[in-house]
């Protein structure tokens, strides 16, 4: 008796899965954000002053422009803001320093500090600390109001930029303050802030038609905070 050969099929090969790449439970942080706060954007100092610009064919204006365009490309909701910083003509140091300074950059404050005149100042000029919230006239504390002194304080932080009233008074009052300001209110402040200051009175100069500038004096001196004052956004 004869078995008959069945002709089974060949097992195919089994070809092995694809490893499942690990999704991330979330978006990688940025190492400089602390646990419970999120990023909401980011600041890029660019020191070149006009004449430089100039030399590679263009201007501050194209260059911000430029940045703003791409900026709007790579994200287009990404909302952008230029503030330009002013140093006095002739400043030395390296533009990007510069401009860090101007615009109150903490790292560029704390480095500034460490090389600024001792804290100790024989009797005489003005001091206007920004750290404590006080002026300081020829040794002696100014009586200023907390208006007054955000006012000071608010032209001493854009120190050769001429500030029009308009932005004065979006600046330094809210919506829900008693006082309702307009460009007269601002006058007023300004008028008594001058009395206080006495003989150093034109550190606050007034630019016909267009608002008002802090000019520093040889006599006057700026502590400024550990951080960036609220005010400056």
């Amino acid at each position: 008796m004869s078995l008959a050969t069945l002709d089974l099929p060949t097992a195919r090969p089994v070809t092995p899965l694809a490893p499942v790449p690990d999704v991330p439970d979330a978006t990688p942080r940025l190492r400089a954000v602390p646990d419970g706060t999120e990023a909401r954007g980011f600041v890029l100092y660019v020191g070149i002053d006009e004449a430089k610009a100039a030399d590679s064919g263009t201007d501050l204006g194209k260059i911000v422009e430029q940045l703003k365009q791409l900026a709007a490309q790579l994200a287009p909701a990404s909302e952008t803001y230029a503030a330009v910083a002013l140093a006095p003509r002739g400043a030395g140091g390296r533009d990007v320093d510069v401009v860090r300074l101007a615009l109150q950059d903490p790292a560029a404050l704390a480095k500034h500090r460490q090389v600024e005149e001792p804290v100790a100042k024989p009797k005489g000029g003005v001091i206007i600390d920004i750290s404590r919230k006080r002026l300081v006239l020829d040794g002696e504390s100014a009586a200023l109001t907390y208006k007054e002194f955000e006012l000071l304080q608010y032209l001493v932080l854009r120190e050769g930029r001429t500030i029009d009233r308009s932005e004065l008074i979006t600046s330094l009052w809210a919506a829900g303050d008693e006082e309702i300001p307009n460009e007269r209110t601002i006058d007023v402040h300004v008028r008594r802030l001058r009395a206080k200051l006495g003989a150093y009175e034109d550190i606050v100069r007034t630019v016909r038609g267009v608002g008002y500038r802090f000019d520093r004096h040889a006599d006057v001196s700026i502590r400024y905070a550990s951080t960036p004052s609220p005010d400056f956004f």
